[in-house]
């Protein structure tokens, strides 16, 4: 389904909207080494008019060149774990398989409420351990395997939750495995570019993604991407952290609204 077809009007306005959104996304796409999509959906939602399922892949196909973008300019600082980051990439896709499946056999309230627990957690972890900029990940067979386990879960997560991996595997890499803030986001943003192209094929069939504002989101988002990536190398580590925490608490606050205004609705 695309916009015309829910009854969105594809005038100016909407393509400025789209243009914006793009531009937001990139910006804390290249900041952040998330995919944006916790920015594209609720404006789009908001904004555009768009349903809840087609803003999630519209979001999607969105992601993909801006990620790439992301990569490319992390991996001019040399800041890209490769090999890792395909791991990471390989154990999404079968989370997300697995988180599908258990989406209806579980209670989606607990998750979140839970998984705002585990960002509540993340973000006072995030001002205790400030990662060095000269750390590396160091691939052996034992953070091979573990590696494998955090894609996992990132994708179990995705497919109940719908959250974007950036905001699981950035932390992850910063606190067990000691890599650099700037090395955990390009290698998020490289493990998100497999897992965005798989999903969006699957929406693209179900016609669950609108190709002409997902080009002009992702067009948008690929003019800022590099501008973030650029801003988070200036940042020391323990500026980078305080505002990565920001943005996690703003990501829980969110879900803890909708979460309450769920409940509501079903009281």
């Amino acid at each position: 389904m695309t916009a015309a077809e829910a009854g969105v009007r594809r005038g100016p306005r909407f393509i400025l909207t789209c243009i914006g959104i793009g531009l937001a996304a990139g910006l804390l796409s290249g900041l952040f080494g998330v995919g944006g999509g916790t920015v594209i959906v609720p404006m789009l939602v908001l904004l555009a008019g768009f349903g809840q399922r087609l803003a999630a892949g519209t979001s999607l196909a969105a992601i993909v060149p801006t990620a790439t973008v992301g990569v490319i300019s992390y991996a001019a600082s040399d800041s890209v774990a490769w090999i890792p980051a395909l791991i990471l990439a390989a154990g999404a896709v079968l989370g997300a398989q697995v988180g599908t499946w258990l989406l209806p056999r579980l209670s989606q309230t607990v998750l979140r409420w839970g998984f705002i627990g585990f960002l509540a957690i993340v973000i006072v972890n995030l001002f205790i351990v400030i990662p060095s900029r000269d750390a590396e990940l160091e691939l052996t067979l034992l953070t091979g395997v573990l590696l494998g386990l955090v894609g996992i879960v990132t994708g179990v997560l995705a497919g109940l939750l719908g959250v974007g991996g950036g905001i699981i595997v950035v932390p992850a890499l910063i606190m067990l495995f000691g890599t650099s803030d700037l090395v955990a986001k390009g290698t998020s943003l490289l493990m998100m570019i497999p897992t965005a192209i798989s999903g969006t094929i699957g929406n693209f069939r179900r016609h669950n993604v609108d190709l002409f504002a997902a080009i002009l989101i992702g067009a948008a988002a690929c003019t800022t991407t590099a501008l973030g990536a650029w801003v988070a190398t200036l940042l020391d580590p323990f500026a980078a952290n305080v505002l990565f925490a920001a943005f996690l608490a703003f990501i829980a606050i969110q879900m803890a609204v909708r979460t309450i205004r769920a409940r509501r609705k079903n009281t």
